[in-house]
């Protein structure tokens, strides 16, 4: 069993014990299901755009702990600061360590940016529940859904207002993805069944992925040089959270990154 199969495991159980207790109609009647999503297509492509989405993540199953000292407040006030062009907030307690809470409190703060919701979806309930907690993007990732769930989804999500991150890691992967065009595609560097990290992997990938759809590369992304070389081959978002959550002061060091890509 890989730590994913883990993983999609636990989560069918804790999410059918939330869609017990938690009716629809009480997450419909939440306030934050009447905002406005911010669109990460236009946060991503606008001039001038970073291309940054930076993640919020406390730890994780391959590293342990990261970072168990900096505040949701703080750390989101400092991507702010550093003009990141969105924000990823783990919203998965078990194995990552994050809270539904922390990205409710991020949206006090941000209003100006999208966030996503980074998580492993695996029951509609979610979707309507990401967009209850204040989130503007949820991630879909194909490893763990049919394509017939990737569509559902994906087509429940946009009935909602919410964008779609659709992440893959390989050519199997992006094939249950129907009709390319216009999506936010993330490749993740990072093999969700062994977590080793190989960057080529985006490269190799981004060739079959169409220029009519946003290339957001995920994982691994250490060095400001990186971004360079994958804008080079259509890479229009780059979604980064151990390199900055790893310091001490993570909107400090997302900032100083940014300054050496522009």
């Amino acid at each position: 069993m890989t730590i994913l199969d883990k993983i999609i495991a636990f989560k069918k159980t804790e999410v059918a014990k939330i869609k017990a207790e938690v009716p629809v109609s009480k997450l419909v009647k939440s306030p934050n299901f009447k905002n406005d999503p911010f669109s990460l297509k236009k946060s991503l492509l606008k001039a001038g755009s970073t291309g940054i989405i930076a993640e919020f993540k406390r730890k994780s199953p391959s590293k342990g702990i990261i970072n168990d000292t900096s505040t949701i407040i703080e750390v989101t006030n400092g991507y702010l600061d550093a003009n990141v062009a969105a924000q990823s907030i783990l919203t998965d307690t078990n194995f990552f360590g994050g809270t539904m809470a922390d990205l409710l409190q991020a949206r006090t703060v941000n209003q100006q940016i999208p966030i996503l919701r980074k998580d492993f979806i695996v029951d509609g309930f979610q979707i309507v529940e990401a967009k209850a907690i204040g989130a503007d993007v949820i991630l879909l990732i194909a490893a763990c859904l049919t394509k017939q769930e990737l569509k559902n989804y994906g087509q429940l999500a946009n009935d909602l207002g919410l964008e779609v991150l659709y992440e893959i890691h390989t050519q199997e992967d992006l094939d249950k993805i129907s009709d390319l065009d216009n999506k936010i595609i993330g490749i993740n560097n990072r093999n969700l069944k062994t977590f080793e990290v190989d960057l080529e992997h985006s490269i190799n990938l981004a060739g079959q992925i169409p220029d009519t759809a946003i290339k957001v590369s995920e994982s691994g992304i250490s060095d400001p040089r990186i971004i360079t070389g994958l804008k080079e081959h259509g890479f229009q978002g780059f979604l980064i959270g151990e390199n900055f959550m790893k310091t001490k002061n993570p909107g400090e060091s997302c900032k100083e990154f940014i300054a050496q890509i522009r």
